[in-house]
């Protein structure tokens, strides 16, 4: 229930810590093309492998930005207003998503895979801390280690690769 005045509201949340079911759907089902595309790239010879390899990169940084966008999106509901941390991890993330495109523009493939596996590790790692402070969701602490080893292994299975490239 909210209450609200012309200046504010004010509401009382509750919150699961069990992931919901269309979180599961909306979180795992963004990773699929990570792990698709990585396969396809293994399995898939010249020049089929230098556009799957495009394509990981491509929904990486894409995914890495949206998810600064998320962590932006939740601050503006954390009670108190904004955290350092929050806008941190967020600058972190667009900054990742944003400067993996450019590694992969100058011709940086190995550092851009490592710059998105860390970025999407961090989330992992944050995500739960940002949980228990209450700064995210609190079935971010039992979604987002889960869901982050999907992205993680396929941008490193892809370092072996790399020298295939165009």
């Amino acid at each position: 229930m909210a209450n609200k005045s012309p200046d504010s509201v004010s509401m009382l949340i509750t919150e699961p810590r069990t992931v919901p079911w269309l979180s599961v759907v909306f979180g795992f089902g963004p990773m699929l093309p990570f792990v698709i595309g990585a396969t396809l790239a293994w399995l898939d010879f010249k020049p089929g492998r230098d556009a799957w390899f495009d394509l990981v990169i491509f929904w990486a940084a894409s995914i890495c930005t949206f998810l600064a966008g998320v962590r932006r999106g939740v601050s503006f509901r954390t009670m108190g207003g904004p955290t350092s941390s929050q806008i941190i991890t967020m600058l972190w993330l667009f900054s990742a998503g944003s400067g993996a495109l450019v590694l992969w523009w100058l011709g940086l493939p190995s550092l851009t895979l490592v710059l998105l596996a860390a970025a999407f590790a961090s989330i992992g790692i944050l995500d739960p801390i940002a949980a228990q402070s209450g700064e995210a969701p609190l079935f971010f602490a039992r979604l987002r280690p889960v869901q982050m080893v999907l992205p993680v292994v396929s941008l490193l299975s892809l370092l072996p690769i790399v020298q295939t490239l165009k």
